[in-house]
């Protein structure tokens, strides 16, 4: 028996060959838009950065306020809050603390950039040239671990009781994080890196300038913050010696009339003008290090 089999005809949509089960074949829908994501910590609180970071000085503020005003914080020992903001703004209007600040400014000004100076270019001795390091560096880590503080008899002796020891001691203070952080970037630049400068033709100053330079600037920035830290710690030192304006003058003159109040008043502006260049140098370091993604917190 044989079975015939017929040609395919034609479909009830009119095309030949194609059967009717071709009408309910799935056709792929178009993929939907992607969800963008959204970083947690946006997620996590619609609270200004600004305000969020001003909530701790001011619970600290408010601490404060109410210790004094329960009696656990005596007046003699730490004036209140009230009383600071009045003092500082006596100061203010005769004119003392905007002349102490501007005496103070000009000599950590002056010692920060001879110390900027000093340690900046004592690392990039050290650090680009071997012969530079066994020179420098062991010369500086000795001088590093004696107090600076300990120097200021030597610096008066050596320079007198005016502005030339003041400026001495913020310089030492100064030079020696500069130094230690530069030289630590100069040295952890990634060898491979050195490699690729090579290969690529670049001269000794060619990779000293594009690979170098660019791979040491983070660690320089780190020391640079912390210089300024010491920078007003040692010019707290040294505006006591024989100092006859400045932010610590005051202080002096607070301490013997134990006046609690304007030492507190002064203390405040060393940490506002610190803050102040600290911020300074954030904002350099945004500038300086776009090229450098970094984790910036979750």
């Amino acid at each position: 028996m044989t079975v015939s089999h017929a040609p395919p005809g034609p479909s009830e949509s009119g095309v030949p060959g194609t059967s009717v089960a071709a009408e309910h074949v799935v056709r792929p829908q178009p993929s939907p838009e992607p969800v963008p994501i959204v970083p947690r910590s946006a997620r996590r609180s619609r609270v200004p950065r600004r305000l969020r970071r001003a909530c701790g000085p001011l619970l600290l503020l408010a601490l404060w306020q109410l210790l004094s005003e329960t009696g656990v914080l005596a007046s003699a020992v730490l004036a209140p809050p009230g009383t600071i903001a009045r003092v500082g703004a006596g100061l203010i209007t005769d004119g003392s603390l905007p002349n102490a600040m501007g005496v103070s400014l000009q000599r950590v000004a002056v010692g920060l950039l001879l110390g900027t100076v000093v340690g900046t270019g004592l690392a990039l001795v050290s650090g680009l040239f071997r012969v530079g390091e066994d020179l420098v560096d062991a010369s500086v880590q000795m001088l590093r671990t004696v107090p600076f503080v300990g120097l200021i008899p030597l610096f008066i002796i050596w320079f007198g009781i005016g502005e030339a020891p003041k400026i001495a001691v913020i310089t030492m203070g100064v030079s020696f994080p500069l130094y230690l952080n530069v030289y630590a970037g100069i040295r952890g630049v990634d060898s491979q890196l050195i490699e690729a400068g090579e290969s690529l033709g670049l001269s000794r100053w060619g990779l000293v300038r594009h690979v170098v330079l660019p791979g040491a600037l983070p660690g320089a920035m780190t020391g640079l913050r912390y210089s300024l830290g010491v920078a007003w710690l040692a010019l707290v030192f040294a505006e006591q010696i024989n100092a006859d304006a400045g932010i610590g003058f005051l202080m002096v003159q607070a301490r013997d009339f134990l006046r609690t109040d304007v030492i507190v008043v002064c203390l405040i502006v060393y940490a506002f003008l610190g803050l102040l260049a600290d911020s300074v140098v954030r904002f350099l370091e945004r500038l300086l290090l776009q090229w450098r993604p970094t984790f910036t917190g979750r």
